[in-house]
């Protein structure tokens, strides 16, 4: 097969204690999975069917490091997250299958223009450009599941204070229970990656920010926020 030019390489992602990269097919989000973050956002956290959206594979920051702050916002927030890594897959699996397809956990951070956001749910608009812009998912090294559900804590400092801080039993939806209800939307694979929610505590990130990922389940992460070169002069002229 002959390509009209050379393909763009897969993003992957660090396996914790290996040489071995885990290559990204594609992300998805699920939306308001702990109850106190949907309250913090104006919702009902009642068991309302587990709604998705979508990141492209190539918004994937591996292992974090020094990132650029993104531009078109004056409203960047973080909100921390369990990445679920997927080696099987299929449609319509049940809670049991979905966990037998999962590889590994890490954290990750669902990056959000909330001023974009906002606007466009103001305007009845998709989110992707709120979403989905470039390195807004930073993702750590991935942890082997061994078949074990993810257990513990969940938190993200910024510049050393906790401002997130949840556990990860206080899911809505349970791993399972997601990739059961995503499957039914799509067909899964290989190399898909799961967001499962945030914790309450979102908040906004300033160029020079450090955020620190933790949890037990996984191994850290951390972001250190550069000022985006147009952002610097304007606030420097401000």
């Amino acid at each position: 097969m002959t390509f009209a030019f050379t393909p763009p390489f897969a993003p992957a992602i660090q396996i914790e204690g290996e040489s071995l990269l885990f290559p990204v097919r594609r992300i998805w989000c699920v939306g308001r999975n702990y109850a106190d973050h949907a309250r913090e956002m104006g919702h009902d956290p009642e068991r309302e069917p587990p709604f998705f959206f979508g990141k492209p594979s190539d918004a994937v920051a591996p292992g974090g490091g020094i990132l650029a702050f993104p531009s078109q916002t004056q409203d960047l927030h973080h909100e921390v997250e369990l990445a679920v890594a997927l080696h099987g897959g299929g449609e319509n699996l049940t809670p049991a299958q979905g966990l037998e397809a999962v590889f590994g956990y890490g954290l990750a951070l669902d990056m959000t223009r909330r001023d974009l956001q906002a606007e466009a749910k103001a305007k009845s608009r998709p989110w992707d450009m709120a979403k989905g812009f470039d390195q807004s998912c930073p993702i750590g090294a991935l942890r082997r599941a061994n078949g074990q559900p993810a257990r513990g804590a969940i938190l993200l400092k910024v510049n050393g204070q906790v401002r997130q801080s949840g556990r990860l039993d206080d899911m809505i939806w349970s791993v399972g229970e997601c990739l059961a209800a995503l499957s039914r939307l799509v067909r899964l694979a290989p190399g898909d990656i799961l967001l499962t929610g945030t914790p309450a505590g979102v908040g906004p990130v300033l160029p020079g920010d450090i955020l620190e990922a933790e949890s037990q389940a996984a191994p850290s992460l951390c972001v250190t926020y550069l000022a985006h070169q147009g952002l610097a002069k304007t606030r420097a002229h401000g």
